[in-house]
C-alpha cells in the first residue's frame, strides 16, 4: 500500500495544474495516468514523420498582464513555452459558401484587440459600428463579472446573471436591423430547414442553407470552440471564451505536449510523483482515508482525491462509498457536448502555405455546431475547422493540416463495444467514406491542398472516447445550459468529503477555463484566499 496525502486521477491540464499547485504547498501528491503518455488532450502523437496535437490547438489571453499569462506565470509555464502569436488582423476567419463554377466563398476576419476586432468587420457590415461597439463592451462586462478571470476572490453574493441568458438570443438581438449579406443556395440542398439536435429548438430560427449571412452568424461562426447550441449555450460561456481570444490568440509551436512536460517536471521537482500506465479501476474508503486500486493490481491510500476525469465516470468508480441518490442522478443525467470527426493530413514539403489563422467554414448560414448535426449518411458535412499547426521553427509552408467537423456518437454507435485496434472492417469503410465527404468540401475551399497531401489519418467519436475517457467522446464535457444554469454547474467539491473534481466540466473548458477550475479546486482544499495570494505574489 502506497500512502499519500493526495491522489490525482488523470494527467490532463486540470490534473497537472492541481498537482503542481498542491505539491508546491509541500503536500505529498501522486498523479495517476492510465495511458503511457501524460497530458490528456495536451498530448501530441506521431504518424509517420508527422506530429499532431490531440486537443489543444490554440489559446487566448497570453500577453503579459492578461489572465492566462498571470496564472501560468505562477505555474512556471510563462517564458518556457514555444509560442507563435496568430495573425492580429484575423486569428480566426469565418468562411461561408461553396466553390463551384458559379459559387462563392465569403470570409470574415475575427481580429485581436477589441478596437481592431470592430474595425476589421465594419467594411462587411457598414451599419454595424454601434452594434460591434456594444458587442465588445458586453464581452468586457462579462469578463469583469467573473472575479477569478481577473485574479480576484469570488464574491459570496455575486450572481451569475450571464449564465441564464442564451448567447443565441443575445446575438440575434444585437444584429437585428443590420443588413444580411446574401449567400446563394448550393444546388444539392433542398429548401427545408435543418433539424436541431433532439428537435428541441425551432430550426426555422437557426436559418437554412441559402439564407443571408448575418452579423450574428459571423460572431458565432467559431462556436466549434465551445460546441455551441442555440438552445443552451450561456452568454457567460460565449463571452469569456471570445473575450480571451480577442484579447490575444496564440499557437503552441511544436505542439501542446510541451505544457504537460513542463508541469510534470515541476511536480517532480517539488517532491510529487506522476505515474503512467496506472488506470484506476476502483475508489474505496477505509475510515477517513481513500483506497485506490489500479488495473495492474497496485493499491494507493490517500486522505484526499482530486479527479481530473469526467464526474460521471468518477462516481462510477466508487466502491462501497455511499453517495446521495439525488446527487448521483443529477451528475449522471447531465448531457455531454457533441463529439468530433477529425482528419489529420501530412503534407508534402514546400507545397501548401502555412496559414497563421484558423478557418471555420460553413456550407450554409446555419453556424451552430450542436444544431442541425443529424445529417443523413449520404450528406456532406455542414461545417469544418481547418488549421495548419506551426512547427518549432515555422517557415512559409505548412508541414501538417488538421480538419475537424462535429459528429454525433450515434454515427458510430454500432461499433461502441469494440476496442481500439480490433474494430470491424465496416468501421474503417465508414471512416474512409466520411473522410472523403469531408475532404471533398475542404478541397472546394482550398483547391491546391489535394495535391499536397502525403498521408491521411482519421479519428472518430470512438477514438476520442477511448483516448480521453469522456462519455461518447464528448469534446468539452458536460453541457452548460442557460435554461438550467444551476443544474449544469459542476462544483469542485462533491457530496463525498475529501473527493474533489477538476477539469473541463468544472468552471469552463479550454486552457483558461481549466486553469481557473484547477485554482478553484485547490482553493477549496487549501483556502481560496491563501491560493490567490500566492498566485498574485508570483506576478
Amino acid at each position: 500500500m502506497i500512502r499519500n496525502n493526495i491522489i490525482i486521477i488523470g494527467s490532463g491540464l486540470g490534473g497537472l495544474l492541481s498537482g503542481y499547485l498542491l505539491s508546491k504547498e509541500s503536500l505529498r501528491v501522486t498523479v495517476l495516468e492510465k495511458r503511457r503518455k501524460f497530458g490528456g488532450c495536451l498530448q501530441t502523437f506521431k504518424r509517420d514523420k508527422y506530429i499532431f496535437d490531440t486537443g489543444m490547438h490554440y489559446i487566448g489571453s497570453l500577453e503579459p498582464g492578461q489572465p492566462l499569462y498571470n496564472y501560468w506565470k505562477y505555474f512556471g509555464l510563462t517564458g518556457k513555452l514555444n509560442l507563435l502569436q496568430m495573425d492580429p488582423d484575423g486569428f480566426d476567419r469565418i468562411s461561408f459558401g461553396y466553390k463551384e463554377t458559379s459559387g462563392i466563398i465569403q470570409e470574415f476576419p475575427l481580429a485581436q484587440g477589441f478596437d481592431n476586432f470592430r474595425d476589421r468587420l465594419l467594411p462587411y457590415f457598414p451599419g454595424a459600428e454601434s452594434a460591434l461597439t456594444s458587442y465588445t463592451k458586453k464581452l468586457d462586462e462579462i469578463a469583469h463579472s467573473h472575479p477569478l478571470y481577473n485574479l480576484e476572490l469570488p464574491s459570496t453574493n455575486s450572481t451569475e446573471h450571464y449564465s441564464s441568458i442564451k448567447a443565441f438570443d443575445f446575438l440575434n438581438d444585437l444584429a437585428s436591423g443590420i443588413r444580411d449579406i446574401p449567400l446563394p443556395r448550393p444546388p444539392e440542398f433542398p429548401g427545408q430547414a435543418l433539424p436541431s439536435k433532439g428537435g428541441e429548438y425551432p430550426a426555422s430560427r437557426i436559418q437554412d442553407p441559402g439564407s443571408g449571412i448575418s452579423l450574428s452568424n459571423v460572431l458565432a461562426g467559431n462556436n466549434f470552440l465551445y460546441a455551441g447550441n442555440p438552445a443552451t449555450t450561456p452568454l457567460s460561456q460565449f463571452g469569456l471564451i471570445n473575450h480571451s481570444f480577442i484579447s490575444s490568440a496564440w499557437r503552441l509551436a511544436g505542439g501542446s505536449q510541451q505544457i504537460a512536460n513542463i508541469l510534470v517536471e515541476g511536480i517532480r521537482v517539488q517532491g510529487g510523483e506522476v505515474v503512467a500506465k496506472k488506470k484506476v479501476i476502483s475508489i474505496g474508503q477505509t475510515g477517513e482515508r481513500f483506497t485506490i486500486e489500479t488495473a495492474d493490481g497496485d493499491r494507493f491510500e490517500a486522505a484526499q482525491i482530486v479527479s481530473d476525469i469526467h464526474p460521471a465516470v468518477t462516481l462510477h468508480l466508487l466502491d462501497g462509498i455511499p453517495v446521495q441518490k439525488a446527487y448521483r442522478e443529477r451528475i449522471t443525467s447531465l448531457e455531454n457536448t457533441i463529439s468530433v470527426f477529425t482528419v489529420y493530413l501530412g503534407l508534402k514539403p514546400d507545397t501548401f502555405p502555412f496559414l497563421n489563422h484558423n478557418v471555420y467554414h460553413h456550407i450554409s448560414s446555419s453556424v451552430w455546431t450542436d444544431a442541425g448535426s443529424r445529417i443523413p449518411d449520404n450528406r456532406r458535412p455542414m461545417q469544418f475547422l481547418f488549421m495548419t499547426p506551426p512547427e518549432k521553427d515555422q517557415g512559409p509552408f505548412a508541414n501538417t493540416a488538421v480538419v475537424m467537423t462535429p459528429m454525433l456518437f450515434e454515427e458510430v454507435r454500432e461499433w461502441e463495444k469494440s476496442d481500439a485496434g480490433a474494430r470491424e472492417k465496416s468501421y474503417f469503410v465508414f471512416k474512409a467514406r466520411k473522410a472523403k465527404q469531408l475532404l471533398d468540401q475542404v478541397y472546394r475551399k482550398f483547391p491546391d491542398l489535394k495535391e499536397s497531401v502525403a498521408t491521411i489519418d482519421i479519428s472518430t467519436p470512438l477514438t476520442w472516447r477511448d483516448y480521453t475517457g469522456t462519455p461518447e467522446g464528448s469534446m468539452y464535457g458536460i453541457v452548460k445550459d442557460a435554461t438550467h444554469p444551476q443544474k449544469t454547474i459542476i462544483l469542485p467539491t462533491t457530496k463525498i468529503p475529501g473527493l474533489f473534481f477538476t477539469g473541463q466540466s468544472v468552471n469552463l473548458h479550454g486552457a483558461l477555463g481549466v486553469t481557473i477550475g484547477a485554482v478553484m479546486t485547490c482553493g477549496e482544499m487549501l483556502g481560496m484566499t491563501h491560493v490567490m495570494e500566492n498566485i498574485k505574489r508570483a506576478l
